[in-house]
């Protein structure tokens, strides 16, 4: 870096200011300001309502030391902003502009919707004033989510007696959508029907019309069925009808955020967290041997845009290296969302950087990613893929019973040479005179299928077609509800709620109806997108949610208050000693069952699953013998020699034998990883004041921490990685490089 630079420009991330750097010349230093700097405050509410909504912006932890130095390389430099060019980003842009006193007439905010020479070069020629109409819309969508949170999770937490429950102004409208959805599986009652179909040599011909009109096979019960066999079986059943037809399968559009994550849960079975912090990497810049460097254009957006100069890059790759019949002119659908159509759709930065280039310089997760979107860009630019479409009709003389088969077989293919996923051929060929006799038809029992519960790649869909959310927060919305064991993520990816997602969801429901309220949500972000197009004003808006909101506050707090507000649950489980049905309390350590008769109390852990519907909570086929006296760890007492095992006390989680009173053996339960220094247990301690730490049970050790350390190196130092709550969710971390870590990712490798 040169100390003699004009120019300072300022990025988010490091990993972005190397990748810049690198195109630019002596005159320019970039530095970062590693994220957000400025935010409302942590400890307090932030925001003067009776002010007409004014925030209270301060620094925010840790960020002293990184705006002390931005501050001492910027003096006599001219300064460009060039944080990343969503909502969040101009926020950002806006925050350091004051922070550094900047005048916000001055044209001083460049972005680029990819880290490329050409791309910076040109921002850089044609800087803009900060978009104040979008910092507007970032600062109000801040103020919405700190209402409903700063206001509504407090009686949640008296409620539930549990500081850790939340309710948020998005996410909880999509908790309801995945709640309402398992509500509808649970309600639901199967149906046998049958599946009548023409077989002979592996061949299977469905009935698909009854006396020229649609037949479901839904509606054939056993009387049906037997209606219809009993019908066919002295029967001639013969091909009548024979039609072909070309038929188009249409180019694939290019990724935007919410098809990047749904492809990536469902190809590669990612979760949509994992797969924005890949792309990620990918737009900022990766280290290769000719410096940092960018692969994808900017992750988060909802724009099929495409510019000129990639379509044209694209074509030229496309015609030389297929031929010019695989060449298409590109499309582009209209997005519903206007404000994004500044942006570009996901795309590669360099149409010749191929996968099998990239293998030379990415691996592990990064290829995969960057191969599925360079694959699908390719696509996108594509011809159309071209079929032969064969149908077969056939029906006995008097035409009531109709059966079809469809044939498929490609003749171009089109964009399935870079992305057929999915797609595949189907190829008939039955003969003119071919016969089918009654013994022929075949049928098969079958059962209606409840609704599938949504998939990390069905819900983002669902939260887009519902206009819930934006690109920048599908997957902190998922794990967010995660985090908070709201849901949890079982086989595939699929997403399933807990008792805890249900109870809050009723309390938002019912207190709160317009926070949990789908097309409420919806119609707030479109008011959101409105102020970013200087169409509506923050303030209105704001006044506006606020005064219906706040109507339900005091109603809520008032109900609290003279003990009012309480969620009774009578469970299907019933108690051993009276056969009472049993009802959910909640306690200082958590919800339990209690008989009201007898008192007897069953543990229900946050993460349990269960369903409530009108006050009842169905549990009884989730429920486990979670009794501490039963939980056993599998080891024997040192002192006696029976079980040992979990117990939970008003201190916490502990170990005791299980033949108390007569053994009052006891052990504090160990850390989950070994010591670093010698592979020894570690012990989870308490110091007089109540604050946690741990430290090696080898006396010629003794070695504490106030983290607790994990089996899990890290992958780049192989040093020993520590648990610890970042963002009230649990990471990995490196205490010398200062480095977090997904704990999923870390499993993985």
């Amino acid at each position: 870096m040169s100390k003699n630079s004009k120019y300072i420009v300022i990025v988010e991330s490091p990993a972005k200011a190397k990748t810049i750097e690198r195109y630019l010349g002596k005159d320019f230093e970039v530095i970062a300001s590693k994220g957000h700097i400025r935010d409302l405050p942590k400890k307090k509410f932030g925001v003067n309502i009776e002010n007409n909504f004014e925030p209270e912006f301060e620094t925010m932890s840790g960020k002293e030391k990184v705006i002390k130095e931005i501050k001492s390389k910027v003096k006599n430099k001219k300064i460009l902003l060039a944080s990343d060019m969503d909502r969040e980003g101009e926020a950002i842009a806006w925050h350091l502009s004051q922070i550094l006193g900047l005048d916000p007439k001055e044209k001083n905010r460049i972005i680029f919707t990819e880290i490329t020479k050409n791309s910076i070069n040109d921002s850089i020629k044609k800087p803009l004033q900060i978009s104040l109409n979008k910092v507007d819309a970032q600062i109000a969508r801040r103020i919405l989510d700190r209402i409903v949170g700063y206001k509504v999770s407090p009686l949640v937490w008296k409620v539930f007696k549990n500081y850790k429950t939340s309710a948020g102004r998005v996410q909880s409208a999509a908790l309801k959508l995945i709640v309402d959805k398992e509500r509808k599986i649970f309600q639901f009652k199967s149906k046998k029907y049958f599946k009548i179909y023409l077989e002979k040599d592996n061949i299977k011909i469905p009935l698909v019309k009854e006396n020229g009109k649609k037949i479901k096979n839904e509606k054939i019960d056993q009387e049906k069925k037997d209606l219809i066999l009993d019908y066919l079986k002295d029967k001639d059943i013969k091909l009548f009808n024979k039609k072909t037809k070309d038929s188009l399968r249409k180019s694939p559009d290019p990724f935007i955020t919410s098809t990047l994550q749904q492809s990536a849960v469902s190809i590669l079975g990612w979760s949509s967290k994992k797969t924005m912090q890949i792309a990620q990497k990918l737009y900022e810049g990766i280290e290769t041997n000719d410096g940092n460097l960018a692969f994808i254009t900017y992750m988060r957006t909802d724009s099929k845009r495409v510019s000129d100069i990639a379509q044209n890059a694209a074509k030229k790759f496309i015609e030389e290296n297929y031929g010019k019949e695989y060449t298409s002119k590109y499309k582009e659908k209209k997005s519903k969302n206007k404000t994004q159509d500044a942006h570009e759709a996901i795309r590669p930065t360099d149409i010749n950087m191929t996968p099998e280039k990239a293998k030379k310089i990415l691996s592990g997760d990064t290829i995969k990613l960057y191969k599925m979107i360079w694959e699908r860009f390719m696509a996108s630019q594509t011809s159309n893929a071209k079929y032969i479409e064969t149908k077969y009709e056939l029906s006995d003389q008097e035409k009531k019973y109709t059966f079809e088969l469809i044939s498929k077989e490609k003749i171009f293919e089109g964009f399935e040479v870079f992305w057929s996923h999915n797609n595949k051929e189907i190829i008939y060929k039955l003969k003119d005179d071919i016969v089918f006799k009654g013994k022929d038809v075949k049928n098969e029992e079958k059962e209606t299928m409840p609704p599938p519960r949504y998939s990390e790649a069905s819900i983002v869909k669902e939260l887009e077609s519902n206009g819930i959310g934006r690109p920048s927060t599908y997957s902190t919305i998922i794990s967010t509800l995660i985090t908070r064991k709201y849901i949890n993520k079982i086989e595939k990816n699929i997403l399933r709620p807990t008792v805890a997602g249900f109870i809050v969801t009723d309390f938002l429901e019912n207190n709160f109806p317009d926070i949990i309220n789908t097309n409420f949500t919806a119609n707030m972000e479109e008011d959101l997108d409105k102020i970013e197009e200087g169409l509506n004003n923050s303030k209105i808006v704001l006044k506006t949610f606020y005064s219906s909101f706040e109507n339900f506050l005091n109603d809520a707090s008032e109900k609290i208050k003279n003990f009012e507000l309480k969620l009774n649950y009578e469970s299907d489980v019933k108690c051993e000693d009276c056969n009472e049905n049993m009802k959910l309390q909640f306690g200082r350590y958590g919800m339990y069952l209690q008989c009201e008769k007898c008192e007897k109390t069953q543990k229900v852990p946050f993460y349990m699953y269960g369903i409530t519907l009108k006050e009842k909570l169905y549990i009884k086929d989730y429920i486990e013998d979670i009794s501490s006296e039963n939980n056993e760890i599998g080891e024997k007492c040192p002192n006696c020699g029976s079980e040992l095992v979990l117990k939970r006390g008003r201190f916490g989680e502990f170990i005791a034998c299980s033949n108390y009173p007569e053994c009052k053996y006891t052990k504090s339960v160990p850390a989950r990883g070994k010591c670093p220094k010698c592979n020894s247990e570690v012990s989870k301690l308490k110091s007089k004041k109540g604050k946690l730490y741990f430290k090696c049970t080898n006396k010629d050790c003794g070695e504490m921490f106030w983290n607790e350390p994990s089996n899990y190196k890290d992958p780049e130092t192989n040093q020993t990685l520590f648990y610890y709550y970042k963002n009230k969710e649990e990471k990995l971390y490196n205490p010398e490089t200062k480095t977090f870590y997904d704990i999923e990712e870390i499993k993985k490798k």
